[in-house]
This record gives structure tokens, sequence and C-alpha cells, in this order.
């Protein structure tokens, strides 16, 4: 209770604050009164949804990301206008001190109404930008679909597989959908790629296989001609909602289990699969999620890699990129190219093709989007296909990857 106690409060303060720009700029009663309703409309919705409403046995729903969509649509602006309003009174309140020690005669010149009202409607212009792009990445980004296509060469990679194709999709989130048909388009979009095989890298739930139930018969039409592979992610194994008891728990790890079957999906538990072609085979490995920090970590490299040849060519399934990162990189069997999603590049940033690529969740992940090359191995990290909690995407669309293998011709 206390904690959101001072939540209100500082949310209030803020509140106030933004609320000047409104007042300066429009003297309408009617948009005056609508902003307070709305305000107090949203932070209650987004309350009650958080505590009262939320129930620690179904974790995140449906409404759940609805209130925290609609708290961050109006409570960012507002710290935007905050910035703005508060640095014209500190140059106001710096104009005022300045006049004040100077003993200075002269009109007191520390405060503009016309200043003031050119400031407000500066920082509601500003304030605009994330205000709509929210709002649509909560309507239309979160469906926004991009299919990313990547050539990489390599030395030893049997010739048989030069030209072979991946799709690899990752952080489906079903328990996180609203939209069926927005589903099936993702579905057939990654099903027009045409791969010769599909790699799903984990979470294909929020926090219970019952998430996925509604879904299977839209992702049983996924095809490709070498089958369909997939691994978990930290998600699927119910650790962030409270069981009645550890065997529901497992019951639920069952049922998981048993929907990747369902889907067609041959589920790599620490363990790995050989695709062939031509006489000629790659190792496909899957390990279960490690995640650096406070994250699960039953991934077991040596246990995924059990009889494999070091001359084997290696693509490994891991969840988390900071796996790749702490233990991948710098292991002595050679992953030639692994995959991982989990980031969701957060689901906000700037991507310009060749010219930036910006999300807060660099400062938290060291590789957290695209293909990363370091000590001649190589990581793709799905920005993912689904979202969690924000119910939306805004610069950093869902993604379906397809990554062709080519063997490198050395002249």
């Amino acid at each position: 209770m206390l904690r959101w106690l001072i939540f209100i409060a500082i949310y209030m303060l803020i509140d106030i604050y933004a609320f000047q720009a409104f007042k300066t700029v429009s003297k309408n009663k009617w948009i005056v009164n609508s902003y307070w309703i709305i305000s107090v409309v949203v932070l209650g919705y987004f309350i009650y949804q958080l505590s009262v409403g939320f129930d620690r046995k179904v974790g995140l729903t449906l409404a759940t990301g609805q209130a925290i969509g609609l708290f961050l649509i109006v409570f960012i602006p507002k710290i935007l206008v905050l910035i703005f309003m508060f640095g014209e009174d500190v140059i106001r309140g710096l104009q005022g001190f300045f006049t004040w020690a100077s003993q200075s005669k002269a009109a007191d010149t520390s405060y503009f109404p016309s200043r003031r009202k050119f400031i407000s409607r500066m920082a509601l212009v500003v304030a605009a930008i994330p205000f709509s792009s929210l709002l649509y990445g909560m309507y239309k980004g979160k469906y926004n679909y991009k299919v990313l296509k990547y050539e990489l060469e390599f030395d030893d990679l049997p010739k048989a597989f030069d030209g072979y194709r991946i799709t690899q999709i990752s952080d489906i989130h079903s328990g996180s959908f609203d939209d069926k048909k927005k589903i099936e388009y993702g579905v057939d979009l990654i099903n027009q790629q045409q791969s010769d095989v599909i790699l799903f890298t984990g979470d294909l739930v929020n926090n219970k296989a019952d998430e996925m139930l509604p879904w299977i018969d839209t992702f049983k039409k996924l095809t490709a001609k070498d089958g369909k592979f997939s691994i978990l992610g930290n998600h699927d194994y119910g650790d962030y909602i409270e069981w009645e008891n550890e065997a529901a728990k497992a019951l639920n790890m069952k049922k998981l289990e048993q929907i990747h079957q369902q889907l067609g999906f041959d589920l790599l538990l620490n363990e790995h699969r050989y695709l062939e072609k031509n006489g000629e085979k790659i190792a496909l490995v899957g390990v279960e999620n490690w995640g650096a920090g406070g994250f699960k970590k039953a991934g077991d490299l040596q246990q995924a890699s059990k009889n494999i040849k070091e001359t084997d060519f290696k693509i490994l399934m891991s969840h988390d990129p900071s796996h790749w990162e702490k233990k991948v990189k710098s292991h002595k069997t050679h992953y030639h190219l692994t995959l991982s999603g989990h980031t969701h590049g957060m689901q906000f940033g700037i991507e310009i093709p060749g010219w930036i690529k910006w999300s807060p969740i660099k400062w938290r992940y060291k590789y957290w989007a695209g293909i990363y090359e370091e000590a001649g191995k190589i990581i793709n990290v799905n920005r993912g296909f689904g979202f969690l909690a924000y119910p939306g995407r805004v610069g950093i669309w869902p993604e379906i990857t397809v990554i062709t293998l080519k063997k490198r011709i050395i002249s």
C-alpha cells in the first residue's frame, strides 16, 4: 500500500506540472475537465489491474497488458512536458534571482506570458510524438511483421547445404494475442518464405500452457520440408506465477511439451538432431533456457552436444543471447551459428538500416537484435514474433528471420 501511495503522489505531481501546459495553451473548460477525467481513469485502471485485479495464479492477462499500454500512452508524454515546463521555470527562477541579486531597478522581466505559452505549445507538440507512436504501436505496430533476410557464409559448411534456408521465429507469447486474423497473416507470411526448416527459439507462452490452446490450429499450419524444431524460453517454465503445488507446475510443463508435439515441433531439451542432405549433415543443437543474472540456467551444452563431432557444422538454438555472450562464444566446441531471441528489442526503439539501431535494451543486453560476429562465431538475436506487458511495438517490429547458409568460396 505504501508503495502505491508513493507512486500515486509522484504521478500526481507530474500530472499537475503537465497540466500547466494544457491550461496555458487552452482555457476551454471541456479540455481541462477531460484532461483530469482521462488521467484519473487511466491511473485507476492501471492500479486496479496490477493490484486488486491481478491474479498471481494467472499472471499477465489481456486486461493487464491493456492497462499497462494505456498508462504508458498517457504518462510518458507527460514526462516530456514536465522537462520543458520545469526547464522554463528554472530559467525564470534564475532570471529572478539575478535581478534580485543585482538589485536592478529595471522592470522585472522574469516572467513573460507569451514565452510561457510558446514553451507550453512546444512541449505539447513534442509530447504528441510518443503519444501517437505508443498508440500506433499498441493498435497496429504489434502486428507489423517484418521479414529480415540474411546470407551467412562459412568456410566449412557442407557443400550440400549451400543455399540452405532457415526461418527463425521466437517469443510467440501466445497469452498476449488478441487478433486471430493478424496472427494467421503472420503464420502465412512465415510459410511464404518456403524455407527448408523452421526453428522456434522459445517463449511459446507467457506463463501457462493453456494460453496456447486457442492458437494450436493456427500454428499447426507452419510447414517446412525438413521439419520444425523448438526449444524452451524462460517464460515456458511457469516460473512467474504461483502454483498450488509443484505437481501442478510439473503437469503444466508436461502439457506444454505435448502442445509442442501437437504443433509439429520437435522440442529439443538439451539434445540435438542431425539434418541430412545428399549424404552430408549438419548438427542442430537445442538447449533449455540459460540466462545471465537471475534467469533460469537449465541449458546444458555438454549434454546437448554429446556424441557430436568437433568437425560437424553446428547450429545452436539458445533462447537467451547472454548464454552466447557468457558461455557459447568462449566454449571449446565451435558452434558456428547461434539463434536466440528473448530481448524483444524491448519492443521500442529506432532502426534505420545502415544508419541507426537503438533501443534502451542495449543497456541490459550487449547482443539484443540482429546479426553479431565475434571469435569466428555468429549469433542472430530475433526481435520476437509476439509481445509481452506493453501490448505494442514502436520502431522494433515483430520479426521473421530468414537465413540462407552459403559456403564461402576460397580463391
